[in-house]
């Protein structure tokens, strides 16, 4: 990114234009958003009412139009996929908004330094994938997403796209911009204090992995749950020592990728790397201009 000097600070961004909840400009605080930490759990229940009820609608329609409920086609089950996710993101926004007006860096969407954003993704990528390695090996297991499959990425060329779209970069978009834009934002308002030492935002990363992680209940095996639940408090750490949510949702889709390609595709290293970059490149032309003129961040 350019390492040219920014714009003077003006007062939106110094603090709220309306008075609420300003922050430091410098230091940690400056990345933590406006909303009070009791609307993580209200946005997660919210979410979690919308998403069912968009499910209930897409069943309705489907029954209608001749579809079974209990075996829904992957069509149905990948726009009931959709609206669930949806429903979190919808929920984010409208709790986020409630107190003040809000910006797209308040997520997370600030430009971080390409050298920043691919030490924090590969040093957060080893080290979930050592640690998920040991488990596995000591639980003699290896596990594998349901989701693929109730997508039928083995029954037609479309599925296949719908699929890969929804897990590649649908996911990690609005994953990312919930639980690591939103909720973990809204955490890290908590205030811990341990030996004079303010741990709010270790624990903001925990619960959020622990968040993290119950989410997939219904894609992957229990035994999975675990990794994936500190698949979560590691990216929490990505977005905290990056402040910015691109590094959280390159490392969501990478992971996504290698899932899908080798342990449900059994593509080869080449048509990975394409799955990878084709994502990567979605998610930043669809997210990028979010970051609108922020400055890139060391």
């Amino acid at each position: 990114m350019s390492s040219l000097p920014p714009p003077p600070e003006t007062q939106a961004e110094l603090g709220r234009p309306d008075g609420s909840a300003p922050l430091e400009n410098d230091g940690e605080l400056s990345d933590i958003p406006p909303w009070p930490a009791w609307t993580a759990p209200a946005a997660i229940v919210a979410g979690f009412v919308l998403g069912v009820a968009g499910g209930i609608i897409v069943g309705i329609v489907a029954k209608v139009g001749g579809s079974s409920i209990s075996n829904p086609t992957p069509a149905v089950s990948l726009i009931g996929d959709v609206l669930f996710d949806g429903g979190f993101v919808v929920a984010a926004v409208y709790f986020a908004q409630l107190g003040s007006r809000i910006r797209p860096s308040d997520f997370g969407f600030r430009t971080v330094r390409w050298t920043t954003a691919i030490t924090a993704v590969l040093a957060a990528g080893i080290g979930y994938y050592v640690v998920t390695a040991i488990y596995a090996t000591l639980l003699h297991f290896h596990g594998n997403e349901k989701l693929p499959k109730e997508l039928g990425v083995g029954k037609s060329t479309a599925a296949l796209v719908g699929a890969s779209i929804f897990v590649c970069v649908v996911a990690p978009i609005a994953e990312e911009f919930f639980f690591r834009g939103f909720v973990f934002g809204a955490l890290r308002r908590m205030r811990i204090e341990v030996a004079g030492r303010d741990l709010g935002t270790w624990a903001a990363s925990i619960i959020t992995g622990i968040l993290f992680g119950l989410a997939h209940t219904g894609s992957a095996s229990p035994r999975y749950l675990l990794p994936l639940g500190f698949l979560g408090f590691v990216l929490c750490l990505v977005r905290w020592r990056t402040r910015s949510l691109y590094p959280c949702m390159a490392l969501h889709s990478i992971n996504n990728s290698l899932a899908l390609g080798i342990s449900q595709l059994h593509w080869t290293a080449g048509e990975v790397f394409g799955l990878m970059v084709g994502s990567l490149c979605v998610i930043a032309a669809l997210t990028g201009p979010l970051a609108g003129r922020t400055r890139a961040i060391a």
